[in-house]
């Protein structure tokens, strides 16, 4: 269903799957501590299990709470969030194998009021790109709701970017993906 954002914050999110935008592309998101629906979202999106996801955090605490010594990365995270920069971590012992089965963990803080709002309230959020794994990510809203049929709720947004997120490897120190935030490395 449709949703305006009050009203999606009024609900008591538990298995559900969820259509939101974010500062770059549109999200297929569930809490954190849903197996059920991270099982689901694989499903959505013909994802294999060698696929990891990436968390959307937004603040430090929470940050603290799912790494390992983030505090490696304070200045690029200062510069850089909430922003368009998915940061890979050492992951702490409060990920779960589904979300990331290595002993790392990605995260991000998106520039997206919307998205924050949710984050602040339900907390930590398993989120990745809608879309079929291979093809590119939804901007359109009203693309968005072509997925209507598979999610159980669609937060009502707006035409976005659709620059992908830059990912960086804080443990090595090296880009893996080239998106809108350029890292400058020493």
């Amino acid at each position: 269903m449709e949703i305006d954002i009050e009203d999606f914050l009024k609900l008591n999110l538990k298995d559900e799957v969820f259509i939101i935008e974010t500062d770059t592309v549109y999200g297929l998101g569930a809490l954190m501590n849903s197996e059920k629906a991270a099982q689901r979202i694989k499903d959505i999106k013909n994802r294999g299990s060698e696929k990891y996801f990436s968390l959307l955090v937004s603040n430090m605490k929470q940050v603290d709470e799912l790494t390992v010594n983030s505090f490696d990365s304070y200045a690029l995270i200062n510069e850089h969030w909430p922003g368009a920069l998915t940061i890979i971590f050492k992951k702490s012992d409060k990920v779960k194998e589904y979300i990331s089965p290595s002993d790392t963990v990605g995260l991000r803080m998106p520039d997206c009021k919307k998205t924050l709002k949710v984050l602040d309230k339900f907390g930590p959020m398993i989120m990745t790109s809608l879309n079929k794994s291979g093809e590119p990510p939804i901007t359109k809203y009203i693309d968005a709701l072509k997925y209507l049929d598979k999610v159980d709720y669609i937060v009502k947004g707006k035409d976005l970017s659709g620059i992908p997120s830059t990912v960086y490897d804080a443990i090595n120190g090296k880009v893996l993906r080239e998106g809108s935030v350029k890292i400058k490395l020493f």
